[in-house]
């Protein structure tokens, strides 16, 4: 769990300092495709923050009254951040269709600048969590990858959309691109929410055989049978098994 916190404290400073410039630079730029990446930064920005908090809570020790800890913050923390993902890319998208009725000129060049910079910021975020941290095994953590990946993706589209208008006079590419890039953000979302309500339903690990567990359990020596066998996942990483 330190890596974990490291390689979003690292994430953190990043996408904070990136989202500032991304606003900034569009609202200069007159580009959407950077403002709806600086709004999704802004959610990743409050997001990692959130996961930083929801490992300090699964440190803390169980008690009497919460027999497992704060394990499950975590997860609650990805269910928010996957919701969040919703919002963002429901919001670019409601602001891209205003832009395809009415497309306005975009300064493509300066544009295409900051997404670069944008894109160097993100992809040194996603490697400090992949390098500090368990992205494939933790949900939370995964969420956060997925965000800042998200990001990656705008900076990537806006890139895209500057060449368009930059070589073809195409305005209507800036809005066009938010749309695929919040599709994608839509995706990942989805990924990270089912998994979330899963574990938060008390849905079986993934891999785990409910019926060849019972069956191993049945063939130890003195047990007769095995009946009420639940197996659930208490936070990722750490699951949990119940029988009599």
């Amino acid at each position: 769990r330190e890596g974990n916190k490291k390689g979003l404290l690292i994430a953190l400073i990043i996408t904070a300092g990136i989202m500032v410039l991304e606003f900034v630079g569009g609202l200069l730029t007159n580009s959407l495709a950077l403002l709806s990446d600086s709004g999704h930064m802004l959610s990743d920005t409050t997001s990692l923050a959130l996961s930083l908090v929801a490992i300090w809570f699964a440190n803390r020790a169980a008690s009497a009254k919460k027999t497992y800890g704060y394990y499950r913050f975590e997860i609650l923390a990805a269910l928010f951040n996957g919701v969040a993902l919703f919002i963002i890319a429901g919001f670019i998208i409601y602001e891209a269709y205003q832009r395809v009725l009415e497309p306005q000129s975009v300064a493509s060049g300066s544009m295409m600048v900051i997404a670069a910079v944008g894109l160097l910021a993100n992809l040194i975020s996603a490697w400090s969590l992949m390098r500090q941290g368990d992205v494939k095994g933790n949900v939370n953590l995964r969420s956060a990858y997925l965000h800042v990946l998200g990001d990656a993706l705008g900076s990537i589209g806006a890139i895209v959309a500057g060449l368009l208008m930059m070589l073809f006079g195409w305005y209507i590419a800036d809005p066009i691109i938010s749309v695929v890039v919040s599709v994608l953000i839509l995706k990942s979302a989805w990924g990270v929410l089912a998994h979330s309500v899963h574990i938060l339903m008390e849905g079986s690990p993934e891999g785990v055989d409910h019926s060849e567990i019972k069956k191993l359990l049945e063939n130890i020596e003195g047990v007769k049978d095995v009946h009420d066998l639940h197996i659930w996942t208490i936070t990722s990483g750490l699951d949990s098994l119940s029988c009599h």
